[in-house]
């Protein structure tokens, strides 16, 4: 497990460096912590838009392969791999697919732990103390007083109870100025809205109740995680394309349980299995950051916040400019469809009347004569 780690942490160095140099720039220029984190979260997600976008636009592609994805359902019947292997070449030949609808979570969650990096461990990124003397500090800390003064679990890379200590402690931030491992000036400040971002959020009431001033305001950073995770994955569920008929063939498919598992009602096989998967996702996700939101430090709470709030935004851009105009679209030609089918049939109907018409006159006629 520990050579696992190292290997992934190496992955991840040139990404703790990239996200930590950004954070002090924005740091620097708007000497806020908070905002810091605000702008960063916006670079980000700004930069996955493209990818955003590839992923709409596979997602439409596919909705509109849907009807011949439906007619190979019924030609390939019980046989899945020929199914799937049809499907495949299908979507190959049109460009649907890809890999962009799967990368875009998995950066999401890459992304999380350089940030935790970055919250976890201001000193070496923001404050740009070197590991050694940070090690220094956690051993001098260690040896003050009865047992240390430091708390919990501290080491280089993770080392919030050390910040705590060198605030609390007169004594011991002295020491360390003295020692020269830390200069003043780099005791920056870490609170945004007077709420310190160092600090974990606290479910428990004593623990709030212990100190009100600085718990209950924290409170709200993991309500607000949930409400916008809540609002982001019900926005993403009717902002995709084909939502409404989706919606229109469950409740057809209640109504008639023998059409549950028929192509285009969206019940039974692979697609059964992926709005379950989804649905399942949109609940646990949010109850996910709540827990993880009461085990990390405010800021990567702040974190996931912006990051709700952006997916909420790029969602919104994407259907106006891509998902909309398709559905428009589809309406129109749905609409002319079903207008040549209506003027077909009242053209059957005149028809079909003209020749009643005939076989009358032709019959009054044989009637006149006799």
């Amino acid at each position: 497990m520990g050579f696992t780690t190292i290997q992934l942490f190496s992955i991840l160095e040139p990404l703790y460096v990239l996200f930590g140099w950004l954070t002090r720039v924005l740091f620097n220029f708007f000497g806020n912590y908070g905002l810091a984190i605000i702008f960063l979260t916006i670079i980000i997600r700004g930069a996955l838009i493209p990818l955003n976008v590839r992923s709409q636009k596979s997602m439409l592609k596919m909705q509109a392969l849907s009807g011949k994805q439906a007619e190979l359902q019924r030609i390939y019947g019980d046989d899945k791999d020929g199914y799937q292997e049809a499907v495949m070449k299908l979507q190959k030949e049109n460009g649907a697919g890809g890999l962009s609808g799967c990368l875009l979570p998995i950066l999401q969650l890459v992304f999380i732990w350089p940030m935790y990096r970055i919250v976890s461990g201001p000193l070496i990124y923001l404050s740009q103390v070197s590991k050694e003397n940070i090690s220094a500090m956690i051993d001098l800390g260690e040896r003050m007083g009865e047992g240390g003064i430091l708390g919990g679990r501290v080491s280089p890379e993770i080392h919030i109870d050390l910040i705590k200590a060198l605030n609390e402690n007169a004594q011991f931030l002295n020491e360390c100025i003295d020692k020269g491992f830390i200069k003043l000036s780099q005791m920056i400040d870490l609170h945004f809205l007077g709420m310190d971002l160092t600090v974990t959020p606290a479910w428990n009431p004593k623990t709030i109740i212990s100190d009100p001033r600085t718990y209950l305001p924290l409170l709200l950073i993991p309500l607000i995680v949930v409400v916008v995770n809540v609002v982001t994955m019900q926005l993403s569920k009717i902002m995709k394309p084909g939502w409404k008929e989706e919606e229109e063939a469950k409740k057809r498919a209640k109504m008639n349980p023998a059409r549950a598992g028929q192509a285009g009602d969206g019940k039974g096989g692979a697609e059964d299995y992926t709005q379950t998967t989804m649905k399942m996702m949109n609940w646990m996700m949010p109850i996910l950051m709540l827990v993880t939101t009461f085990t990390m430090p405010a800021a990567m709470g702040l974190y996931w916040i912006m990051s709700g709030l952006m997916s909420i935004i790029t969602s919104i851009i994407v259907y106006f400019m891509f998902t909309k105009p398709y559905e428009v679209k589809k309406a129109e030609i749905e609409a002319k469809k079903d207008a040549v089918f209506k003027k077909s049939g009242k053209a059957k109907l005149a028809g079909a009347g003209e020749a009643d018409i005939d076989v009358s006159d032709k019959k009054n006629g044989k009637k006149k004569k006799d």
